[in-house]
């Protein structure tokens, strides 16, 4: 990547301007979108540590800025800035796994109606070195509401031992060539989990895909095992296209086909049937399968049900067992304080990571589908991502990858927002604030970073959280929702002062070696 360096005297900051900068555009959502195509996309690069003695700084911002980067040296004595962030590393909590988003029918259908170059560019956003470095992928069981059709991959009625079990087209032509494709791309290894929004209608209760239905029967019962086995033969099919999948959850959204008459595919759940079907069903034949690391999650719903649906299955041993995970979902968020429902979660049972599997703007009726440029939406990523982080969650999915310009497709027009954008009549994509907003996790949260104490000289209405990566380099991000620029020195006891500001409406990554 070429650079062009600036020095800035009054400040003593090194700003660094680099040659691959955001072509921005604006169409009045608050900020803009960053343009590329087969042959031009910004990039962050590849973000070694700064010299001892100095960091590096990452800042985006409402303004435009998008991970601008600069240079600044640590100093022996406080600057004197009202607000001193003091690190406290003594002080240890979770280690990160990663971030990363969802590979749906409509993702693999957006992304390859672009030309190849134009795919390649994006895949590289996501998952190369040069780009944000996503770990996680989370794939769908067959159909959900972001695919084009209704479909399952048993759809042969009364096939209790899953003779006719197959893969479709939306698999084998769309989704495993470019999960192959972005796996190629991956310096290390890309961490699958899959979800399943549907068994088929034939053991079902309501003998349909969507509304609400349950398993027929009752766990321990042949309709509760063959659903068991069809996770199996998920991974089996899976497998022979040389893709093996670090976890499963338990099923998406149980709720939404037990409480609700859902308009998409869904599968109800209570957390007692869900327990005893893993107990009785699931757990057995994943450990007795060829899959037994496989790591299961379960709930996969809105986070307001915890720790309660927690409590429920993981009380009772023969479930607890085959369990090693709790995934939760953003929506309904403002009803869920993260302390009652995440930490209560990692306090009563510390030893099943939490993760969170699915998150997307523009869900809400009262502000829906795609709105290109929304730094509000940017900032909605990065507030609930930094409180899920400060409440023991070790890792963060975002939902589709990429959707056209409606937020879709979607058969039943449940149309969202997403951080990558496609335009095929233009052969482009646009790369939202919310991308931006995932990059400042994704790309510097390593695997095994651990997340340490902090501390502030006076309240703050910054949103702050601070890690130590491997390799004992630190990682602080900050979120500055207000309208005004705020000063702060930050305290590393082991190298000094540094000195920072974050700008009005806008999120910053601090880096530096601590050796």
């Amino acid at each position: 990547m070429r650079e062009t360096v600036l020095f800035i005297l009054l400040t003593g900051v090194i700003a660094i301007a680099r040659a691959d900068d955001c072509q921005p555009l604006n169409v009045g959502h608050g900020s803009v979108v960053c343009v590329c195509n087969a042959t031009y996309c910004d990039s962050v690069g590849r973000t070694g540590l700064p010299d001892p003695g100095q960091f590096l700084s990452y800042v985006s911002s409402k303004t435009g800025s998008r991970l601008v980067k600069s240079r600044g040296q640590f100093q022996k004595n406080s600057t004197g800035a009202a607000l001193r962030i003091t690190l406290n590393p003594s002080q240890k909590y979770q280690r990160i796994k990663g971030f990363g988003g969802a590979m749906t029918d409509a993702a693999a259908m957006n992304i390859l109606s672009l030309s190849s170059g134009a795919q390649d560019q994006l895949l590289r956003q996501y998952f190369s070195p040069d780009g944000i470095e996503y770990r996680f992928v989370r794939v769908p069981m067959a159909s959900c509401d972001f695919s084009t059709r209704l479909y399952t991959y048993a759809d042969t009625p009364d096939d209790y031992s899953l003779q006719n079990f197959t893969l479709t087209e939306e698999d084998i032509h769309m989704k495993i060539p470019l999960l192959q494709r972005a796996q190629a791309l991956s310096a290390q290894p890309l961490n699958l989990f899959a979800s399943a929004w549907s068994a088929p209608a034939w053991l079902k209760t309501n003998g349909a895909l969507i509304g609400k239905g349950s398993l027929k029967g009752k766990p321990g019962g042949k309709e509760h095992k063959t659903w068991a086995q069809y996770y199996i033969r998920f991974l089996e099919e899976y497998g022979k296209y040389n893709l093996s999948f670090w976890g499963l959850t338990s099923g998406n959204e149980p709720t939404a086909g037990e409480m609700t008459n859902y308009s998409f595919q869904a599968l109800g759940f209570t957390p007692e049937t869900q327990r005893d079907w893993i107990a009785l069903d699931l757990g057995p034949e994943l450990h007795s399968s060829s899959f037994p690391q496989t790591r299961l999650m379960i709930l996969d719903d809105n986070r307001l049900l915890l720790p309660h649906w927690a409590q429920v299955v993981l009380s009772e041993v023969q479930a607890a067992r085959y369990v090693h995970g709790i995934g939760f979902h953003w929506y309904l968020n403002n009803l869920a304080p993260p302390d009652v429902t995440l930490t209560a979660t990692h306090h009563l049972y510390p030893e099943y990571f939490l993760f969170a599997t699915e998150a997307c703007s523009g869900w809400n009726p009262l502000d829906r589908g795609v709105r290109l440029g929304s730094w509000d939406r940017a900032e909605d990523y990065a507030h609930d991502i930094i409180q899920d982080l400060n409440n023991y969650v070790t890792g963060w999915t975002d939902w589709n990858l990429a959707l056209n310009q409606d937020g879709g497709p979607n058969w039943v027009k449940n149309f969202v927002d997403s951080p990558i954008i496609v335009d095929p009549s233009k052969d482009v994509f646009y790369k939202q604030p919310t991308f931006y907003s995932m990059a400042h996790f994704s790309k510097f949260l390593w695997e095994g970073s651990q997340r340490v104490g902090v501390s502030y000289s006076q309240h703050t209405s910054l949103e702050i959280s601070v890690y130590i990566r491997p390799d004992a380099s630190a990682v602080l991000i900050v979120l500055n929702r207000s309208e005004e620029e705020m000063q702060f020195e930050v305290w590393d006891q082991t190298l000094g002062f540094l000195s920072e500001r974050a700008p009005a409406h806008s999120i910053l990554t601090l880096l530096w070696s601590r050796r």
